[in-house]
């Protein structure tokens, strides 16, 4: 069986997307990259989100698909965010309703479910994940910080991540902690991958929708768990469902006093009892597998 996955080639689903195809290849299955539903072609499996105008010929592309795994943006969301595309489906409702109906569409979305979904039926939870195939776990000593942060900006529209995490890493400065803090430095995925799996901690920050909503969680997460094995987040709902005894802090000033604290404890059992857990719980094979028995 084919699967087509949809091209992205910049922001959070290029890397998404990547670890998608490397687990569904894993799986032994024969994966292509689109850049257009045009050209799409036979009976696979699709994995896709749309996006612009969605029209019956779209529809028809869907329909004769195998199995289509759709992501679906929601059809409402509180303000300001609503009122940006990034947030929003720009699916028409009759067009939702054809969608609706296509037996072979399953829909998925990263969040806990809630109302902001409310015209899309049959919607799947299937949070981010960690990419365990192209992220393999290699230390170096030149790479160990006392604590680590890799990422960017992200401006989801309304360049709110930015404010937060300048308030945030500021602060680290003078900590006294030996800070490996890269943030749009074009880190390479080597790199990227040296120092988390060598540091001692890793901390992470969520978007100002994710902090308020609190019904996703960042594919950081995922990666400083796996290669890491200790990370300090800021408090979001669906990160405190799925890791109950992570700790977490709301302030930068709570996030310092977190990583001090844990700076002087012995983290070696706790960092391998969570990569464990995030290679059988929490990978992009395991949402693959999740998919193939909607």
């Amino acid at each position: 069986m084919k699967v087509y996955i949809k091209n992205h080639t910049f922001g959070a689903g290029k890397w998404i997307y990547k670890g998608y195809a490397a687990a569904w290849k894993l799986l032994g299955y024969d994966v292509e990259f689109y850049n257009d539903l045009k050209e799409l072609e036979g009976s696979g499996y699709y994995l896709m989100a749309l996006d612009g105008e969605v029209t019956a010929e779209t529809v028809a592309v869907l329909e004769k698909s195998a199995k289509t795994f759709l992501y679906v943006q929601p059809t409402h969301f509180p303000p300001p965010w609503g009122s940006h595309p990034n947030f929003v489906s720009t699916c028409a409702s009759n067009m939702i309703r054809e969608i609706n109906s296509a037996s072979n569409v399953y829909k998925w979305t990263f969040t806990d479910l809630s109302e902001y979904h409310e015209e899309w039926e049959n919607v799947n939870t299937i949070p981010l994940a960690f990419d365990s195939i192209n992220y393999l776990f290699k230390q170096e000593e030149k790479y160990a910080w006392d604590v680590c942060f890799v990422g960017g900006w992200a401006d989801n529209g309304f360049n709110e991540k930015k404010k937060i995490m300048i308030e945030h890493f500021s602060k680290f400065k003078d900590s006294g902690l030996r800070c490996g803090i890269f943030i749009n430095q074009n880190i390479s995925h080597e790199e990227e991958t040296l120092i988390l799996s060598s540091s001692k901690i890793a901390i992470n920050i969520h978007d100002a929708y994710q902090r308020y909503l609190g019904l996703d969680t960042n594919e950081r997460t995922f990666k400083s768990l796996g290669l890491c094995g200790f990370l300090i987040s800021d408090e979001i709902g669906q990160y405190k469902r799925l890791f109950p005894d992570n700790p977490t802090a709301n302030t930068s000033e709570q996030m310092i006093s977190h990583v001090l604290k844990y700076m002087s404890e012995d983290l070696s059992d706790i960092k391998k009892k969570n990569r464990k857990h995030i290679l059988k719980e929490h990978t992009y094979l395991n949402r693959v597998q999740q998919m193939i028995t909607l």
